[in-house]
């Protein structure tokens, strides 16, 4: 029996039951892989689920706002994947009248929406026999026959898909690729892969090897920028000063306090002092932090977040700033570090 169907065999006697898996509606298996991207299947699955119940087609997801979309995906990460969704979402309506396209050739043309994706959603709604390459897959490969080439360089992504491309099963295209994706999510786990109970580890190389840390190999090409994030907690009465961000940089189009970047960590009389900083001062205000330095971990940056409350007179207050209620704060999207923190500390 070759791999495929060992891993099948496998797949249909220890699947999970997950809700996408019971259609070959393509939209909402778009729904269901965006927001597993980078994500894991625990934390996605109550995001999905809030999805599309509040939009069950991609007509309603086309009708909504930037803002709803981002406030309902708060806490998730990668809110570039949000926005993208809502363009495509947009552009289906547009040019398919509502019609999620099914086809490789129709998805891969929409933002969001590469190779992966692209074979995953035409596959899995309409067999298409596209071979499924992500993180899953690559471990599994890269283990089983013992391939060394990293797999995000140039020759090792062509390298893997072509493999994956050999090992498909053409007249079941939908079930090898979940059986893959679910074999390597399951048992050849990147950290301790359960070896023992694998029904395939007998004739796997890094198993014979003792090899399964070392593969799948990966260029450790990321640079991580440290940033140093100094909030400020302004009130007036019931209400509390926010600020919308702008684009080109993390969390574009969502909500904050109001923010002053240092280039490191900085005390509070050294804070006061900051041109910056002048806009939000006037007479007798005083600063206390309300709040110890978290730090944020994301992708390619280390954020070192902390919390000031201002109190005093201020004003003067530059463009995109507003005054908002706090039981108005709902309905914002807020970075996760900052909603996590308003919460604890107005309640």
């Amino acid at each position: 029996m070759d791999l495929s169907a060992q891993l099948i065999k496998w797949y249909q006697a220890n699947k999970r039951d997950l809700p996408w898996r019971h259609t070959t509606d393509p939209y909402v298996i778009w729904l269901s892989e965006i927001i597993l991207q980078q994500t894991r299947v625990e934390q996605g699955l109550p995001y999905f689920n809030r999805f599309l119940e509040k939009y069950p087609t991609v007509s309603h997801f086309a009708a909504a706002t930037e803002d709803e979309v981002l406030n309902l995906w708060q806490g998730l990460g990668y809110y570039s994947r949000g926005r993208n969704m809502l363009y495509t979402a947009r552009l289906v309506q547009e040019l398919y009248r509502g019609q999620f396209p099914s086809s490789y050739d129709q998805l891969i043309s929409l933002k969001g929406i590469g190779e992966y994706t692209a074979a995953a959603i035409s596959s899995f709604s309409a067999n298409e026999a596209k071979a499924v390459v992500d993180g899953n897959v690559y471990r599994v490969l890269a283990r089983y026959y013992g391939i060394d080439e990293p797999i995000n360089s140039t020759g090792g992504k062509k390298t893997f898909q072509s493999l994956a491309d050999g090992l498909l099963d053409k007249n079941r295209p939908a079930l090898h690729n979940q059986a893959m994706m679910e074999f390597g999510a399951m048992l050849c786990k990147p950290k301790n892969p359960a070896c023992g109970i694998c029904p395939v580890h007998l004739d796997c190389y890094a198993f014979k090897n003792n090899a399964t840390i070392a593969l799948p190999v990966k260029l450790k090409t990321v640079k991580i920028r440290k940033r140093y994030f100094n909030y400020l907690l302004i009130m007036r009465g019931d209400e509390i000063l926010m600020h919308k961000r702008g684009a080109g940089d993390i969390w574009t189009n969502m909500y904050q306090l109001p923010l002053i970047e240092t280039a490191g960590p900085t005390e509070l009389h050294n804070l006061m002092e900051l041109p910056q900083m002048q806009q939000f001062m006037a007479d007798n205000v005083s600063l206390s932090p309300v709040s110890q330095v978290y730090k944020h971990v994301l992708t390619h940056q280390h954020l070192y977040v902390s919390f000031t409350k201002v109190d005093g007179k201020t004003g003067g207050y530059g463009e995109g700033y507003f005054f908002t209620e706090v039981k108005n704060l709902k309905n914002l999207a807020l970075p996760q570090i900052i909603f996590l923190f308003l919460t604890k500390f107005l309640n």
